[in-house]
């Protein structure tokens, strides 16, 4: 759960590898979506040297502008806001700051436009399936495909899954961890190469072809 927390939320969700779909086993999604709403919830948006403070602003006004509107769009879509979706004013010399409560959307189809673009913002929709089948399609039906998380006690399934799904980084119970000895990069519309250790030299040099005949 804090690590959903972190991976939702770091840096007010403006992070490349941040996630924005979550998606839960129906047995489970209940408890998970009741618990994980209640943390988002009491998550304290303030000024950075603030010592309590878990998400600071965004990066600007038209930033903040376009993240709102994706939350209005996802009401549009059919979906409900379980926690946040608002603007938070704070007082004093921070009163002019972007800052936006941490979101949670429940009730899309994994097919909105709301769960196809990549917001960069404080906000995840959350959604039940039943199949493994089913969850990779709704993880796939993307444009994007740079970074993963899978959470399971099953290392098969692990595997198996990993596999399937079409991104560059797929974490299995655990998010952010970075060696850069290991390629780094997406797929799809998330870049294209690979950084990091051997990747690197491919990425960063230009191959010559030059043919001579005496």
């Amino acid at each position: 759960m804090s690590t959903t927390l972190r991976s939702s939320f770091s840096n007010q969700g403006q992070i490349c590898l941040c996630g924005s779909r979550i998606f839960v086993e129906r047995p489970i999604y209940e408890k998970f979506r009741d618990a994980f709403v209640a943390k988002v919830a009491k998550t304290k948006v303030s000024y950075p040297t603030d010592p309590e403070a878990k998400l600071g602003a965004l990066v600007s006004k038209p930033h903040l502008e376009k993240v709102l509107s994706y939350v209005e769009l996802a009401k549009q879509e059919g979906g409900t806001i379980l926690t946040g979706g608002e603007r938070v004013y704070l007082e004093g010399e921070f009163s002019e700051g972007f800052y936006m409560r941490p979101t949670v959307i429940e009730g899309l189809k994994f097919d909105c436009r709301t769960n196809q673009e990549e917001i960069f913002g404080p906000v995840v929709t959350i959604m039940p399936f039943d199949t493994e089948e089913e969850v990779l399609m709704m993880a796939n039906s993307t444009q994007y495909g740079l970074a993963a998380t899978v959470w399971t006690e099953n290392l098969t399934c692990a595997h198996r899954v990993a596999d399937q799904i079409q991104s560059g980084i797929v974490w299995i119970n655990s998010w952010l961890v970075r060696d850069l000895r290991t390629p780094f990069g997406g797929v799809k519309n998330s870049g294209v190469g690979r950084e990091g250790g051997f990747e690197a030299l491919r990425f960063f040099t230009e191959a010559k072809n030059v043919f001579i005949q005496l």
